[in-house]
């Protein structure tokens, strides 16, 4: 009951600083103040309504808002989301543009489950639309899944994708972006191992934590600093009465988004700051780039206390993919078993969260792969969220990705082109 009694505090406290932002705008707007001449009442209204706005984005899941992509004879296309997949913790999404032939190019993202909602690759689902068949690791809030679901760990991560690939065939290209990209190759040597047909053609890990003793940050040490234990009962607690997963273990969202601030506090408070006085100004927008931002980022959403927990032992800690020895359901997973999956790996030259060479570190595992069949790209200058995000991803990297699927997008000795195996 003490972790659940946390976890409703925090929500109060969101709650309550909501209603004061709320109460400031409301309040600082009322009509008689313009007898006033004194900017004092500008400035707090628009404090106001950035605080509003933001402690409310908290909670909400942001939507995809991609309505249209322009065709080949330059019209516009509606774009269907369609559920190709349904399960408990996560959905396999399909974006389906309507009175387009289907693209050549099959394109699985698997988005990160990292505190944010699946919504964070955006921009990259929209650069790589017009010339793929995009395919979208839709990740579910834990404290949306009643506790009756059972539990949702780094195993079962890695047999969700498993269950994914099989469902849309070996004519496939993955994309794994950052958290995901060790569990996205043990996925493929586990189809290695099993069901060597259903791999997919190719795989690109971009921004990835292969080995994060490979390149030593923050994040890595504050991972190195305190036991399971202790790491347990500071992060965990149970989902309180409001929602339907009342009572099940969870990384809050909430907690890993205060994590996220931190990290560059000045940076955010100078940030706010600036946008206030906008809004005080009346220079600020409803989609201006501030908002852009900050209503994805701000959004955040509860991981299960299992899937949490085991990233940290086994991907950080015991690094068990950096050196092999992952298991799933008992069976052990060898990445040296991939001899026919394409792989490409791309870093950003100042990421600070999944440093260069934490990445790389998956080529020199892949010791079945022929040299032709790895490839890296370094990005100079590029941030984390900028190696998937923004003008570096838009400009160098993505026409490099999909070089790199055309490249081997052809069929391979013992491999049944478009071959379909649907999950069980």
């Amino acid at each position: 009951m003490n972790t659940m009694f946390r976890y409703d505090l925090m929500e109060s406290a969101r709650n309550t600083n909501e209603w004061l932002g709320a109460s400031a705008r409301a309040m600082a707007s009322y009509p008689v103040w313009g007898l006033v001449p004194h900017p004092m009442f500008k400035v707090l209204s628009a404090w106001g309504r950035v605080t509003e706005r933001s402690f409310a984005r908290m909670v909400i899941k942001p939507d995809w808002g991609i309505r249209t992509v322009v065709g080949d004879e330059g019209r516009d296309h509606l774009v269907d989301i369609n559920t190709v997949v349904s399960r408990p913790f996560g959905d396999l999404i399909h974006f389906r543009v309507v009175g387009r032939a289907p693209r050549a190019r099959r394109v699985l993202l698997v988005a990160p489950m990292s505190g944010h909602y699946s919504t964070l690759l955006r921009s990259t689902v929209q650069s790589l639309l017009p010339d793929c068949e995009v395919y979208v690791t839709d990740w579910h809030n834990a404290r949306d899944i009643p506790v009756s679901e059972g539990k949702f760990d780094v195993e079962d991560y890695t047999l969700y994708l498993v269950d994914f690939m099989r469902h849309l065939g070996s004519d496939l290209h993955v994309v794994a972006i950052c958290q995901p990209a060790p569990l996205t190759l043990a996925a493929t040597a586990y189809l290695a191992g099993v069901d060597p047909e259903a791999q997919p053609r190719s795989l690109t890990l971009i921004g990835g934590p292969i080995d994060p003793d490979a390149a030593p940050t923050e994040v890595t040490d504050f991972g190195r600093s305190l036991t399971m234990g202790q790491l347990e009962h500071l992060a965990i607690q149970r989902v309180g009465f409001k929602y339907a997963g009342a009572g099940r273990l969870v990384y809050p969202g909430l907690l890993q988004l205060a994590s996220f601030i931190s990290m560059n506090m000045d940076r955010h408070f100078q940030a706010f700051s600036d946008q206030i006085l906008r809004a005080a100004k009346g220079e600020a927008s409803e989609r201006d780039a501030h908002n852009r931002f900050y209503d994805e980022y701000l959004s955040v959403m509860d991981m299960t206390a299992e899937f949490y927990l085991s990233t940290v032992e086994r991907v950080f800690k015991n690094r068990e993919i950096a050196r092999n020895v992952f298991t799933v359901a008992g069976q052990p997973v060898d990445i040296g078993a991939i001899t026919d999956v394409a792989v490409k790996v791309v870093e950003g030259e100042e990421d600070d969260i999944s440093a260069p060479g934490q990445c790389l570190a998956a080529l020199d595992l892949c010791t079945g792969l022929p040299a032709s069949m790895k490839a890296s790209h370094l990005e100079p200058g590029a941030g984390h969220y900028g190696i998937f995000a923004g003008k570096s991803w838009r400009n160098n990297i993505r026409p490099l990705v999909l070089r790199f699927i055309d490249q081997n997008s052809g069929d391979r000795p013992g491999r049944k082109k478009g071959s379909t195996i649907r999950a069980v």
